[in-house]
């Protein structure tokens, strides 16, 4: 399909096959004319055996000497080498009516013509005579048309680099099969032809436009057209050779690709030519020649733009220089750039009939402007970006070289959100909001992120106060983290206009984290509130690393924990058995302090963590686990919940008892010891009478040890392992605990797993007693105390003396029992076999034993329990 400008409108359609589209330019202005072809793959009229090709013929020199002369549309002429430009450039012009500059209606008239080839089946006479007269009808009404319109202007033609005569407008070459070059055809564009052409305008065409991903896969595809570019670039310079021609051919030998030879034109510029930060500060001249570039190693923007412009050309590349405006050194989130010069350089080049983009200036490094100098950091990102990323950060002059089907305004491009070249890399995409500024509503703002692939994030907030910045905690922000992108709330501390910047990196890595974006702030009202704890596990809630680390779900999540009482439970799921550890973090609470405002419980499938909070206002709990039987691994941080107390807070005195374990209540630790069937399943037992029993089973049969703790202790004269009993019968085990007063306890309970070791501890329990009676303590037990030993009364260890108590007591194999004192008063045996007997305390000694013969050969009385007589000295 072969297009061009027209002004008149008609429509015709002649067989099928291909369809031509023509106008006539306008004589009072000039215009570039492009060409544009379709070959159908059913034409099967041709007899000559010929083709239409894409390509304009351009005038002769006779033709232009001559301007009356005309040249009929079936003449072939030989094409004649000018100064390289051409009469027509590929465009597509869609068929219908469109408006000239002047408001002028723009009418298309189609033709069709329908060509066999040689060796094809002939159509019927009456067929192809139709065919051909189509054809010449065609022409000639073209050719006609082309002289009405150049006899109708009496000034001729004004003067333009494009400028095209009604001749050259009518041409069309025509040439065998047999002739037409294999191949990609390539022209040779001068520099100063190139300049010339910047004038063009880039105008969209039919097909479908090519991305940067259908243009290449990846930047592995050129490793030695690169490799190629770097060693002979630096041969070149050993050599003392500056000359753009000569790089240019050098660079690009062995390149079989127009988009090969741009890259290798790419990385020689981005190797070889460092940014010129003093010429740019005015400290010293500005260099902009392309020798003069070369061979001082460093330019500016224009300096890459231009040799990319001329290198480019010398190998048959067609390549423009674009100026506009580019957020790069200096630039602010919401400046403006309206009645502003443009302030940056780049390059667009032509590659298979598209235009595409790219910034050797931008992909050669960085500028640190605090220290003025340039870091060398190749950025694959601004070769051949797509045109809907690239204008995130460079707005041309000319809105035609944004190549966006529909271009956006500069007071857009002001408002986009600033991207690095990384979120691009990171594959980010923004949520909210659409563009960089943001306004706070009662006192709070929101930025959130999507991502595609799992990505850590951090932020920084600075507050902008004329030209001086300040930075502000990342407190007043709370970030959190998932698998498909970020939220970050910001609460700023105060009236003003601040800078946020946004920072990522692939997740569960300890690399750097780059900046991918910022946004600009304005708080017009500050909200009321406390400062945040600091986070330096970046995020709230739980980490993305948290399930491949074990965690299967959390009550709780990200949002803010309020808490009226100042306790709270944090209970997480676990698909394998971890180990846990949790920090609680306030302004006011020192690290001893916290210690004791924590109890976690570790069970097979699930983690506890119980809190309490002393003071208000917020705090910071992070949660850390490993694998439970992999000692050697550390710890790692899984997540992070911000708690806000709004009440009085938990008493100091009422926090829970130091040195408590990680391992409180039943858990890993008592079912490896195969001890199960607790019947207080939490780590924390409230008893408001005192008392209370706690039982289990001890399926090993190991012997048990339990340690009361309680600090202070303001009762004194009895140990505290007096208040507590152990009883078990077959496999069953109660342990009773008795408390001498209010308060918080730890009760520890240890196992003697095998004879030659010592006691390991399985766990802790927490015990709160809010009763005022002082219950007083079990009676002492001896090594005869043993399994299936039961005392049923008296239970307490403390006897009023002269009185009379009742004694029943279980005790299996023993032959005779009796409770020695100032007498010994011997118990008998019932059918229950409970022995039990009526005991006189006396008061000449200061207790009574409970003893026992064992062996039926012995009189050997062994001790089982003791019980103290009260007294002035010891009375409860």
């Amino acid at each position: 399909m072969l297009m061009a400008c027209c002004r008149v409108i008609q429509q015709e359609k002649m067989g099928n096959g291909l369809r031509v589209m023509a106008e006539i330019p306008d004589p009072k202005r000039s215009l570039p004319l492009r060409s544009f072809h379709h070959l159908n793959p059913h034409n099967s009229n041709n007899n000559n055996n010929t083709e239409i090709t894409e390509e304009a013929y351009p005038r002769t020199h006779q033709d232009s000497k001559n301007p009356q002369s005309t040249s009929k549309p079936g003449d072939l002429k030989k094409p004649v080498s000018s100064d390289g430009a051409h009469a027509l450039e590929d465009a597509h012009i869609p068929s219908g009516t469109g408006t000239t500059k002047e408001g002028e209606t723009v009418l298309q008239q189609e033709w069709q013509l329908e060509v066999l080839s040689a060796g094809e089946e002939r159509r019927t006479p009456s067929s192809t005579s139709r065919s051909i007269q189509c054809r010449r009808n065609v022409f000639e009404r073209w050719a006609a048309l082309g002289h009405e319109s150049e006899a109708s202007s009496s000034l001729g033609r004004p003067t333009a680099k494009r400028q095209l005569s009604a001749e050259s407008a009518q041409t069309f070459r025509v040439v065998k099969k047999s002739t037409v070059m294999q191949g990609p055809r390539r022209e040779m564009v001068s520099p100063a032809q190139g300049r010339d052409r910047a004038a063009l305008i880039p105008r969209t065409v039919a097909l479908k436009k090519k991305s940067r991903k259908e243009l290449f896969s990846s930047p592995e595809v050129f490793r030695k057209v690169d490799a190629h570019a770097l060693s002979t670039g630096k041969e070149l310079r050993a050599q003392g050779i500056y000359s753009v021609q000569k790089i240019g051919q050098t660079i690009t030998q062995g390149a079989v690709s127009d988009l090969e030879r741009v890259r290798a034109v790419w990385t020689w510029l981005c190797h070889n030519i460092e940014y010129d930060v003093s010429g740019y500060l005015g400290l010293s001249e500005k260099l902009c020649s392309p020798e003069h570039v070369i061979k001082a190693g460093k330019g500016v923007c224009c300096g890459y733009s231009s040799i990319c412009l001329q290198m480019c050309s010398e190998v048959g590349i067609e390549c423009r220089e674009i100026s506009g405006h580019g957020k790069g050194i200096g630039y602010r989130v919401g400046q403006s750039y309206q009645n502003t010069k443009s302030n940056h350089m780049w390059n667009a080049v032509r590659l298979g009939g598209q235009w595409f983009l790219l910034d050797a200036c931008w992909g050669a490094g960085t500028v640190d402007i605090e220290s003025k100098t340039f870091m060398p950091r190749y950025d694959e990102f601004y070769f051949l970006p797509d045109p809907e990323d690239f204008i995130d950060t460079h707005c041309p002059d000319e809105p035609q070289w944004q190549l966006l089907d529909h271009p956006v305004p500069l007071e857009e491009f002001e408002r986009r959100v600033f991207k690095t070249s990384e979120f691009y890399r990171m594959g980010l995409t923004v949520l909210y909001p659409k563009h960089s500024h943001l306004l706070t509503v009662n006192g709070e703002a929101t930025v959130s992120l999507g991502c595609r692939r799992p990505l850590d994030f951090t932020y920084q907030i600075s507050q902008q106060s004329g030209v001086i910045t300040q930075d502000v905690s990342s407190s007043f922000g709370l970030l959190t983290i998932s698998r498909m992108g970020m939220k970050l709330k910001l609460i700023p501390p105060a009236c003003g206009i601040y800078n946020v910047k946004i920072f990522s990196r692939p997740a569960n890595t300890a690399g750097t984290f780059h900046w991918v974006c910022s946004f600009q702030l304005e708080c017009p009202e500050p909200q009321p509130s406390e400062e945040l704890p600091e986070n330096p596990f970046l995020s709230w809630g739980l980490q993305q690393n948290a399930q491949a680390l074990g965690l299967k779900e959390c009550s709780h999540g990200a949002e803010p924990i309020m808490l009226e009482n100042g306790s709270f439970e944090l209970v997480v799921r676990t698909s394998k058995p971890l180990m846990l550890l949790c920090e609680l973090v306030h302004k006011d609470l020192d690290t001893c302090l916290a210690k004791r405002c924590l109890a976690t419980q570790i069970e097979l499938d699930r983690l506890t963590c119980h809190v309490l909070c002393p003071y208000r206002g917020y705090y910071r709990l992070s949660v850390f686990v490993r694998d439970f039987n992999r000692r050697e691994d550390p710890f790692q941080n899984v997540g992070n919940f911000l708690l806000k107390c709004t009440g009085s807070g938990i008493n100091l005195n009422e926090l829970f008892p130091p040195a408590l374990s990680t391992s409180c209540g039943p858990g890993i630790k008592t079912a490896q010891a195969g001890i199960s069937k607790f019947s207080h399943t939490g780590a924390i037992i409230n008893t408001q009478q005192g008392k209370c029993n706690i039982t289990f089973h001890n399926s090993r049969d190991l012997e048990l040890h339990a340690v009361l703790v309680k600090e202070p202790l303001k009762t004194s004269g009895h140990p505290l392992s007096r208040h507590v009993l152990f009883t078990q019968t077959d496999c069953k085990v109660t342990v009773s605990v008795s408390l001498p007063e209010a308060g918080i306890y730890k009760l520890g309970l240890y196992a003697k797993t095998d004879s030659s070791q010592d006691f390991s501890h399985l766990c802790d329990y927490v015990l709160r007693c809010t009763s005022e009676n002082r219950w007083p303590p079990f009676p002492s037990t001896y090594s005869a105390w043993r399994k299936g030993c039961v005392l049923f009364e008296p239970r307490a260890g403390m006897l009023e003396p002269l009185s009379r108590v009742r004694f029943r007591v279980r005790c299996p194999g023993a032959h005779s029992i009796c409770v020695v004192g100032e007498s010994q008063t011997d118990l008998q045996l019932n059918k229950s076999r409970v022995w039990e007997g009526e005991v006189f305390t006396g008061s000449a000694v200061p207790e009574l034993k409970l003893a026992g013969k064992f062996k039926s050969e012995s009189s050997d009385m062994e001790v089982i329990l003791s019980f103290s007589l009260l007294n002035n000295q010891n009375e409860l």
